[in-house]
C-alpha cells in the first residue's frame, strides 16, 4: 500500500486531532492527562498505521481557536482517512479505526467512574466520523 505525503498528513491529523478533541472536551477536568494517555495509545499502533503515526513530522496543524473550529477540521479528516484506507486496504482501515478508538478511550479514562456527558458526546462524534466513510 502506498500513501502520498498528503494521505499521511490526513491520517496523522485525524488521529492526533481526535485525541486533541477529547482533551478539549475535558477542559474542566484533566485535559493534559487526556492528551498524554491518548497520545501514548497512538504511539502503540502497529502496521502501516503505526508507522505513519510514529513518523516524526511537522505536518499536523491543529490550531483551532475553539473546539468547534477544531472539530470542523478533525471530524472530516477522520472520515477521509477511513475512506482512503478502505479503498486501498480494508484491513488497515480497521486497524486505523481500532487505533483511534483505543486512543479516545484512553483519553476518556483519565477520570474515575463514568465519563462526563461532554466527553461521552465527543466520543460519539468521533466514532460517527470514523463510521461515516
Amino acid at each position: 500500500m502506498t500513501l502520498t505525503d498528503q494521505d499521511k498528513t490526513t491520517l496523522r491529523t485525524a488521529a492526533y486531532g481526535a485525541v486533541t478533541l477529547m482533551s478539549a472536551a475535558d477542559a474542566a477536568g484533566k485535559p493534559h492527562k487526556a492528551a498524554t494517555e491518548g497520545s501514548i495509545a497512538l504511539s502503540s499502533a502497529t502496521g502501516l498505521v503505526g508507522h505513519v503515526l510514529a513518523a516524526k513530522s511537522r505536518d499536523i496543524n491543529l490550531n483551532g481557536k475553539s473546539t468547534a473550529a477544531l472539530a470542523d477540521q478533525v471530524l472530516p479528516a477522520l472520515t477521509a482517512a477511513m475512506s482512503l484506507l478502505k479503498q486501498q486496504d480494508p484491513a488497515e482501515a480497521g486497524n486505523f479505526r481500532r487505533t483511534v478508538i483505543v486512543a479516545i478511550e484512553a483519553a476518556a479514562r483519565t477520570h474515575r467512574g463514568e465519563p462526563s456527558p461532554t466527553i461521552a458526546d465527543m466520543t460519539r462524534k468521533i466514532t460517527e466520523a470514523l463510521d461515516a466513510a
